[in-house]
């Protein structure tokens, strides 16, 4: 039973002149990681796809695989039913193009917000502002363990440093996004995961911002956070060392062209780091023009068909239909399969470029 704590009264403390929880009406507990883990506990198969993904992408990112990983999927879930739609079709694909890429579904649970907006499905899983979080993590981790049993690979962004103890165990990638590169508390967090992290360079176009927080992530942390049991604990990492950059433009300007991505590659060389780069072909890269992702997408292929062997990876939003639509609005006039954040490329679409793009990597990896 969820259990709520009024904040009207402290002892004989009014309202009005209280020191403590000024601004905070109420508080909730919520129910522990362990506990949501017994509830959708995952099996041998939801583990196997997380673990062989995991490998399978650090190879990548060792360069002792020359394949590519694709990070693709709605640009963030706010329907159970459509992204389960969506995992068996894009499970189908990845079948057919695993001897040139590594396909992982992007499964954003958490949004960040310049100012105020929707902050995802964990959040708001019911999208009406009733907020009913615990609800959200639960529907979170039952979707997560389906998908990994299809076998398909996860991704998510990690937003909340509180939210991996419930479902890192099943995510294979996940993103610092542009807002919290900067952030020391993501850094820290980064530094124990236990998958690849990509740090979004920042929303300014700042590509050493990004690489500074990659350097931190690799060394050890120490910090505060919250355990299986929901207790305040005191955590000691070793570094990531998986973790690397993920190229996404700022300020209207992109980076994923040929001068940006050898700037980059100077950057990481100088810095001591390995030059493995991820390029999104959304947000500022494109302009936020989805139909400019496929573009983008097949301008990296041809970088790598001239000989660039920095491009490990890129990411795609993209859903079952083109576009996105406006929100808030009453559910029941919400459009089935279109995104409810930034615009998607749609599922015809998606499918031809990555089909498109395996028959080039077939070629470039024959010669």
């Amino acid at each position: 039973m969820t259990v709520k704590y009024k904040l009207g009264q402290i002892g004989k403390i009014s309202l009005k002149n209280r020191i403590q929880d000024t601004h905070v009406l109420e508080s909730e507990r919520l129910i522990t990681p362990q506990k949501v883990k017994m509830k959708f506990p995952g099996t041998r198969k939801t583990f196997e796809t997380v673990l062989t993904g995991r490998q399978e992408l650090e190879k990548i990112l060792n360069f002792q695989d020359t394949r590519i990983f694709i990070i693709v999927g709605p640009c963030s879930i706010h329907d159970p039913k459509s992204a389960w739609e969506y995992a068996n079709r894009l499970k189908r694909l990845a079948s057919l193009v695993k001897s040139t890429m590594l396909i992982i579904m992007r499964v954003y649970f958490e949004k960040p917000r310049t100012t105020t907006g929707w902050k995802g499905f964990i959040n708001d899983p019911d999208l009406n502002g009733s907020f009913n979080i615990e609800k959200g993590i639960l529907f979170a981790r039952n979707l997560l363990v389906k998908i990994a049993d299809l076998g398909l690979p996860t991704a998510t962004e990690a937003l909340d440093p509180i939210i991996p103890q419930y479902l890192a165990d099943l995510i294979t990638w996940s993103a610092i996004g542009a807002r919290t590169t900067e952030s020391q508390t993501h850094r820290e967090l980064a530094s124990g995961l236990s998958m690849p992290v990509g740090f979004k360079n920042s929303t300014d176009g700042s590509v050493q911002t990004a690489l500074n927080a990659v350097k931190a992530a690799r060394v050890p942390h120490h910090f505060l956070g919250i355990n299986q049991n929901g207790q305040t604990a005191i955590f000691r990492t070793t570094g990531n060392p998986y973790a690397h950059i993920v190229l996404r433009g700022g300020e209207n300007q992109p980076n994923y062209d040929s001068k940006s991505i050898e700037h980059c590659e100077n950057l990481l060389e100088k810095n001591n780091l390995p030059k493995a780069i991820v390029v999104d072909c959304s947000h500022a890269n494109s302009n936020k023009n989805y139909n400019l992702q496929p573009k983008i997408f097949k301008e990296l292929i041809n970088q790598i068909k001239l000989g660039n062997r920095s491009i490990v990876g890129a990411m795609l939003e993209s859903h079952l239909n083109d576009g996105n639509q406006h929100f808030p609005q009453k559910i029941s006039e919400l459009k089935y399969g279109v995104s409810i954040t930034d615009a998607c490329i749609g599922w015809d679409k998606t499918e031809e470029i990555i089909l498109s793009v395996h028959q080039s990597l077939k070629k470039i990896r024959k010669l």
